[in-house]
C-alpha cells in the first residue's frame, strides 16, 4: 500500500477484527498514529523518532520489538465521573506508565492520554494494563 500511495516514511493501518473473524481497515494514516503508542515503550526506535527520521532524510532506525506492551487509552468519560481519574494508583504500578495529551477540556468519547504498559510476556503486559486501566476508577 505505501509503494503504491507513494507514502514517504509512515504509514500506519488501523484494523479492525470483527467477532465473526473479518478483517476490516479502518484508517490509512500518513503520520504516528495512536494505536501504536506501544512503540514508546517497546521498540528500539518509536514511531515518532522514525517519523523525524524519514522526513529529515536520515537513515530509519530498527524497529525491533525489545518488550512487551500494552496501551489502553484514556478517554474524557473518566474525568467526568465523581472524583475523577485516580492517577496515583497507576503511578505506583511497576512497569505502568501515564501519558496525558494536555487536553484542557475533557468530553465524553475524548482522548485525553493513554496508559502503557510492559511485561516480560504479552500476557503480562495485558494484565498490567488491564489492573491499570481499572485502579483508575473507571
Amino acid at each position: 500500500m505505501a509503494t503504491a500511495l507513494e507514502v514517504e516514511g509512515l504509514l500506519v493501518v488501523e484494523l479492525f477484527l470483527l467477532k465473526d473473524g473479518r478483517l476490516l481497515v479502518n484508517e490509512l494514516a500518513p503520520r504516528p498514529h495512536n494505536s501504536f503508542h506501544a512503540t514508546e515503550v517497546a521498540c528500539l526506535t518509536s514511531q515518532f523518532e522514525q517519523a523525524v527520521r524519514a522526513v529529515c532524510n536520515l537513515p530509519l532506525g530498527s524497529v525491533e520489538v525489545v518488550r512487551h506492551a500494552a496501551i489502553v487509552n484514556l478517554l474524557g468519560d473518566l474525568w467526568l465521573h465523581e472524583g475523577g481519574p485516580k492517577f496515583e494508583s497507576v503511578l505506583a504500578m511497576p512497569g505502568v506508565r501515564l501519558h496525558l495529551y494536555g487536553k484542557r477540556e475533557a468530553r465524553k468519547g475524548r482522548k485525553m492520554g493513554h496508559l502503557s504498559a510492559v511485561g516480560t510476556t504479552p500476557e503480562e503486559a495485558l494484565a498490567r494494563i488491564k489492573a491499570a486501566r481499572q485502579a483508575l476508577g473507571a
